[in-house]
């Protein structure tokens, strides 16, 4: 189960920790789309979670957000660390049983987990992520994914709310785990955690909330109170409207890569993909009863962002968000 390749760093790391070199039980996890092997393993009777990386190249070096892991590890944020390995890409953790964690739960929790994500000293500087994504989009283009006439408005959308977000405030970024989806968190039945941690890197806050948004806000209501929550104070207008637009950020950037990347930027015929609603399909995701694991269902749900975002985008919640932050950045 674990290549033959890794078997002496497995081994050597099994030594270092637990002065053996076997293990009773090896369960291998699919759950999520790290390219990283991860197996649940069993110790003298206790679980805990190993996690071999097989890729060599610079994209599989974990040297940047192990340490990210451990800070959070070490702020109880994630999960235990008992071994890491920069040199052989091999890691071991404390497994978390996971337990049934309800929406309602996580609207409470949630906000406050992120707060103290955000809390913990700055992440170094990886990239720009908005610079980064925003090199899908000729690749977008180039593969006629889509007729042009029919994304046209989607990038005129997108420009709108570019020239007026602060893209480049870095000096109000914070340490983020960038992909603080369904999947990545795991309830113990007191408290989430984060695992997971490839995509960590210093970042907007309001792309975390975002993400987790996508799960657990239903309405304007519960806007009010996660961001309230997280924030710890009233929420004015201009944090409101930069969450709102960040949605779209985010709605945008999901329907691009999944269809340049997950998708292998293969041309997409829109009346032959069968659309659930967008919070059925959270919710879906939310229980583990839907997978991103299939190229089909990276596609319905490219086309379920798609749908939210030109949406959004025709609301007057979207012209005065515009302005909010608009007039923002002349006073500033």
């Amino acid at each position: 189960m674990i290549p033959e390749h890794k078997q002496p760093a497995v081994t050597k790391a099994l030594q270092t920790v637990f002065n053996t070199d076997a293990f009773e039980h090896i369960e291998q996890l699919t759950k999520g789309l790290s390219s990283a092997l991860i197996f649940k393993i069993m110790v003298r009777g206790k679980p805990y979670l190993l996690r071999v990386i097989t890729r060599t190249d610079a994209m599989g070096d974990p040297s940047f957000y192990y340490g990210c892991m451990q800070v959070a590890a070490e702020n109880n944020i994630a999960p235990h660390i008992h071994y890491m390995s920069v040199e052989d890409r091999i890691s071991i953790t404390d497994f978390i049983i996971e337990q049934p964690f309800s929406i309602a739960a996580a609207k409470e929790m949630m906000p406050h987990l992120l707060r103290k994500l955000h809390a913990l000293p700055r992440f170094s500087f990886r990239m720009n992520y908005f610079d980064t994504m925003e090199t899908f989009l000729p690749k977008f283009s180039d593969a006629n994914i889509l007729p042009a006439h029919e994304t046209k408005d989607l990038f005129e959308i997108y420009e709108r709310i570019m020239n007026v977000y602060p893209r480049n405030d870095v000096d109000n970024w914070v340490s983020c785990h960038n992909d603080s989806k369904a999947e990545n968190i795991v309830f113990d039945g007191q408290r989430p955690w984060f695992v997971d941690w490839e995509a960590a890197f210093l970042n907007d806050r309001y792309l975390d909330l975002a993400i987790v948004a996508n799960f657990v806000v239903i309405n304007e209501q519960d806007e009010t109170t996660f961001l309230e929550t997280y924030f710890e104070e009233a929420v004015d207008a201009y944090k409101h409207a930069r969450f709102f637009l960040m949605q779209l950020i985010l709605h945008f950037y999901y329907f691009i890569f999944l269809t340049v990347v997950d998708g292998g930027g293969k041309p997409i015929d829109i009346t032959t993909i069968n659309k659930r609603q967008f919070r059925e399909f959270h919710n879906g995701m939310w229980n583990g009863a839907i997978s991103l694991a299939d190229t089909d269902t990276k596609r319905e749900y490219a086309m379920i962002h798609l749908e939210q975002f030109r949406l959004k985008a025709q609301t007057k919640l979207f012209e005065d968000s515009l302005k909010i932050l608009s007039k923002h950045m002349v006073m500033s």
